[in-house]
């Protein structure tokens, strides 16, 4: 449904472009995880699907026709759940989902059903005569989530979309955006929280220096790990991991990329042979974490 292509993007004065090249798909019924660093390009690409920036240099295609075109002609067709507040506070919950029906066009027998059926998705049916203001954290992102599903998008573009709610909440709304995705539509969820985008994305894109680093189904970039076995040791150190593949420490562990020919069993026998006493030992399965990390250089970014 959605293609950008060779994207780029540079603020005035900036040293360096907030996006170069990027290039990234969205299909309907799926779901795109974006992932990135601060100063990464995150916001600048989901700045772009929401209409707040032109296209400076490349493409945004939607089912194959420019992105400012169906913008114009049918805006709808497009939603953004913001990780900020997008409604009026000093409304109630079914006043606020009244204004926004109206906003997205609608009116008659179905500016009423699509409130009906957007509170019931957000359970927010006995809070319909609460102010807004007065909600917790989780019925907030649920009042965001019912209004931004209000006119029925096809693309739906979800940035931080739990932050500060409680668990239960947070298993609320990614429970929503996955029957989001199995009812059709085309789904781009941006997070910090990678162990969300490993529960439901199918595609994973991470952005970097506002490039492109690594995109593919999320199958895939996990299965990168079946040759990492991850060890806890005391004393254990690199030179006595060398022999075996690439170590790489990490807080109170250690990683091993394994070479080609050595097997796990080897490695931990060896150990104990020489003397270390392993207490605890994974091997398999890499975290979507582990290779974030790996791919970002671990640094700390501020902006």
């Amino acid at each position: 449904m959605l293609e950008i292509r060779s994207l780029g993007y540079h603020y005035k004065g900036a040293q360096y472009p907030a996006l170069s090249g990027v290039t990234v798909a969205a299909k309907r019924g799926g779901i795109l995880g974006l992932l990135g660093p601060n100063g990464a390009g995150k916001t600048t690409l989901i700045s772009h699907l929401s209409g707040a920036l032109e296209v400076q240099l490349g493409s945004i295609l939607v089912d194959g026709v420019p992105l400012e075109k169906v913008r114009r002609r049918t805006p709808t067709r497009i939603a953004v759940a913001p990780q900020q507040e997008a409604f009026y506070p000093m409304l109630t919950v079914a006043e606020n989902m009244a204004v926004f029906a109206a906003a997205g066009r609608l009116n008659g027998t179905r500016k009423r059903s699509r409130i009906e059926e957007c509170m019931a998705l957000g359970q927010l049916e006995r809070f319909a005569d609460v102010r807004a203001a007065k909600l917790s954290g989780g019925l907030k992102r649920r009042l965001n989530l019912a209004i931004t599903l209000l006119p029925q998008p096809e693309l739906v573009l979800f940035d931080e979309p739990t932050v500060g709610v409680d668990a239960q909440s947070r298993a609320f709304v990614l429970d929503a955006i996955r029957r989001l995705a199995d009812e059709g539509a085309a789904v781009i969820y941006a997070s910090h929280y990678m162990e969300e985008i490993e529960a439901i994305a199918e595609r994973v894109a991470i952005l970097d220096h506002g490039r492109v680093i690594r995109i593919g189904a999320l199958t895939e970039m996990l299965s990168e790990g079946a040759r990492v076995i991850t060890l806890k040791a005391p004393d254990l150190h690199a030179q006595a991991l060398q022999p075996y593949g690439k170590p790489e420490r990490s807080g109170t562990h250690w990683r091993l990329e394994l070479d080609d020919n050595m097997r796990p069993t080897y490695v931990l026998k060896a150990l104990e042979e020489a003397g270390f006493d392993v207490q605890q030992a994974e091997f398999g399965r890499a975290s979507l974490e582990q290779l974030f990390m790996s791919l970002t250089q671990r640094s700390l970014r501020d902006s």
